[in-house]
C-alpha cells in the first residue's frame, strides 16, 4: 500500500520515473540507429526485469537480444512471461550468467550464439557489470558499441553535496533497499571516472551524456515541470 510505503508514492517517485523513461527512451534511439546502420545484436548486461523485447517488438524482431543475468531471477522471468502471454520469441536469447563468480558471458556455450568476431554486430546495455567489459577487453575490439550507466549518482557521499533535497531522500532509499535485498550498489563512479575507464578499457570514443542533456532532449516541451533529476540517471556511451 502506498501509504505503508512512502517511497512508492506517486509524487515522491516523479522525478525518478522521469529519469527511467528518458534512459530508455536514449537507449532504445541509439539501438534504433544502429539497426539501420546494420547492427544486429543487442546484448543487455544485468538485463533484470528489461521489457525492450516486449515493449518495442518491431525493432527487437530485427535483432538477436541477448539478455545476461542471473539464473533464477532469469527463469522467473521466463515463466512470467509465458503466464503473461508474451512467450519467448526467436530472437530473444536468455544468457544466464554470474558476474559475481567471474563468469564470462561473451564464451561459447554461455554466449548463447553471440557472434563475436563481426565487427559493428552488435550494441551493449549495462550498469554495474562495467569491470567485467574490463576484464573482457578483447571484446572490444570487435567493433561493438556499449552504453553504460553512469553509477555516480547512486553514490551518496556525491549525492549528498551535489544532490537537491527533491532526490536525496529517493538515492537515501534506493542504497539502503539495495543493501537489504543483498545486492548493494558496488559500482559508483563520477563522469571523469567512467570516461578514464571506457579509454581503459579499450573503447576509443567516449561521451558523458548528462541528465541536463535527457532534459534538452526529450522534456524541453513539457510545462508540467516533469524532468529527470540532476545525479540521478547519467549515461555514458563508448564505442571501440
Amino acid at each position: 500500500m502506498i501509504g505503508a510505503r512512502g517511497d512508492m508514492d506517486p509524487q515522491f517517485t516523479r522525478p525518478f520515473r522521469a529519469s527511467i523513461v528518458a534512459r530508455a527512451r536514449f537507449i532504445e534511439d541509439l539501438v534504433a540507429g544502429q539497426a539501420a546502420r546494420g547492427i544486429d545484436q543487442y546484448v543487455i548486461l544485468g538485463a533484470g526485469l528489461d521489457s525492450f523485447a516486449q515493449r518495442k517488438p518491431e525493432l527487437a524482431a530485427r535483432l538477436t537480444v541477448f539478455e545476461i543475468d542471473q539464473l533464477v531471477p532469469q527463469a522467473w522471468k521466463r515463466q512470467r512471461l509465458v503466464e503473461l502471454g508474451f512467450g519467448i520469441p526467436r530472437w530473444l536469447r536468455f544468457v544466464p550468467v554470474d558476474f559475481e563468480a567471474g563468469e564470462a558471458w561473451r564464451e561459447p556455450p554461455r554466449g548463447g550464439g553471440l557472434r563475436q568476431q563481426q565487427a559493428g554486430n552488435c550494441g551493449l546495455h549495462g550498469r554495474e557489470h562495467v569491470s567485467d567489459t574490463r576484464r573482457q577487453r578483447g571484446h572490444a575490439a570487435s567493433g561493438c558499441g556499449f552504453r553504460a550507466r553512469i553509477d555516480a549518482c547512486h553514490d551518496l557521499s556525491v549525492a549528498a553535496a551535489s544532490g537537491g533535497p527533491e532526490v536525496r531522500p529517493g538515492l537515501e532509499m534506493a542504497e539502503k533497499g539495495a543493501r537489504a535485498s543483498g545486492t548493494p550498489f558496488v559500482s559508483f563512479f563520477t563522469p571523469e571516472d567512467m570516461l578514464a575507464l571506457a579509454r581503459e578499457a579499450g573503447f576509443t570514443q567516449a561521451q558523458h551524456v548528462s541528465a541536463a542533456d535527457l532534459t534538452r532532449r526529450y522534456f524541453a516541451d513539457r510545462t508540467d515541470g516533469l524532468r529527470p533529476p540532476n545525479n540521478a540517471e547519467e549515461l555514458l556511451v563508448a564505442k571501440a
